[in-house]
């Protein structure tokens, strides 16, 4: 069988792979993306569906900004509501301390474009009256808000094979290689596929991936403990969820149109990477309740109706693989983005076609750079030198 060729391959199928897909396909380039089970299927389509900027790391905010405006506009950009509704993001604190470190987050200059509110004591409990008396104050962001994570990836996905690109799922990649300036992909029922440009959005494999071409990165991959409500009358608009250092207190929570609180947080669990499966623990939903009662006091007495768990990835310092090789020309990156990439999914897949179809973007992503983990001292070359190899990393 001859092989089929594309500018750019993508390797998984996720909201990051999937968005990519769709804008590479808006700058013209041909486009193959191979999916080994179904769109969407891990940490993109479990994950809790926060759309919000505050509280990431201050140097994530220009992507996320980025995001947020494609976010505002994807009924028109790719012909799907996914539910995304800015119903306004509170985090809330149960010490006083916390607070000075929630203002300090809305004073940084990156923050600015959140528009975030502290609020605080009796102001605090006359606008969330349903809050525990545990809590001492809150971040309102106002434009945040959450959406439909099963709808998400697949709703790219299906916007990008519409564009013209070529989506196949349950196509399981055996190897990869780079021959003679192409990327050579194999996969395990014998199907060959050849590509100018590689683009790896393999989630919690792809470092299994990078390390294939000399870019061993340590991801740890994680389960989030997730949970449902049956349906109550919609009262609670506003996203909320719990700022602490302490892991077991964190906890957050969102009320759908239909009535049912979705819930997330507390500890996590290893998956089974072999068998693709995760799992949820009995003492996750324990802890999840009481927290969940400290913080919205009350909602005990609802019954849970379906809890579940998926496959997410985490780096040492939280931050995401994202951006070009530092070893090998043509090849991309965009992995690993800790439990919190939902949100990022859009502005992902806009700016890596832009890095891919132009050598360079305008979106902050160097703090991304795989080399903090294969070649820190490479990092600290001038700028310049960087760019002459692997376009602008900025």
């Amino acid at each position: 069988m001859k092989p089929q060729k594309s500018d750019v391959l993508i390797i998984g199928g996720g909201i990051m792979g999937s968005a990519s897909a769709f804008f590479l396909r808006q700058r013209g380039r041909s486009v193959t993306l191979l999916e080994r089970d179904l769109i969407g299927q891990y940490a993109s389509g479990v994950n809790f569906g926060n759309v919000r900027r505050q509280g990431r790391f201050l140097g994530q905010l220009e992507l996320s900004n980025r995001s947020y405006g494609l976010w505002k506009r994807l009924p028109e950009l790719i012909g799907d509501d996914l539910e995304f509704i800015p119903s306004g993001h509170m985090r809330v604190c149960y010490r006083e301390d916390e607070i000075a470190e929630l203002q300090a987050y809305a004073d940084a200059p990156e923050a600015r474009a959140l528009d975030l509110q502290i609020i605080t004591g009796k102001a605090l409990h006359e606008r969330f009256p349903f809050l525990g008396p545990e809590v001492k104050g809150g971040s309102y962001a106002p434009h945040d808000g959450h959406a439909n994570p099963r709808l998400a990836a697949p709703a790219f996905a299906r916007a990008a094979t519409r564009a013209g690109a070529h989506v196949r799922e349950r196509t399981e990649v055996a190897d990869v290689q780079k021959v003679n300036g192409e990327f050579h992909v194999t996969t395990t029922d014998g199907q060959q596929f050849i590509g100018e440009q590689l683009l790896i959005t393999a989630g919690a494999w792809g470092a299994r991936l990078s390390e294939q071409f000399d870019e061993a990165v340590p991801l740890e991959p994680n389960g989030p403990q997730m949970s449902v409500t049956e349906p109550v009358p919609y009262a609670l608009p506003t996203v909320i969820g719990v700022f602490t250092k302490i892991k077991e207190e964190v906890i957050y929570f969102r009320q759908i149109p239909r009535g049912n609180l979705i819930i997330g947080g507390g500890n996590r669990c290893k998956p089974d990477m072999i068998n693709r499966r995760a799992y949820f623990r009995p003492e996750s939903l324990l802890n999840q309740m009481h927290q969940m009662n400290r913080l919205l006091p009350g909602v005990g007495h609802l019954n849970i109706i379906r809890v579940w768990s998926g496959i997410e990835s985490y780096t040492p310092d939280s931050l995401p693989i994202m951006g070009p090789s530092g070893r090998v020309p043509g090849l991309f990156y965009a992995f690993g983005f800790c439990g919190h990439g939902f949100q990022l999914g859009p502005g992902v897949g806009d700016v890596m076609a832009e890095l891919i179809s132009t050598g360079s973007t305008g979106t902050l992503i160097s703090p991304f750079d795989i080399r903090r983990f294969t070649d820190p001292m490479a990092l600290a070359t001038p700028l310049s030198a960087s760019i002459a190899s692997t376009g602008k990393l900025v």
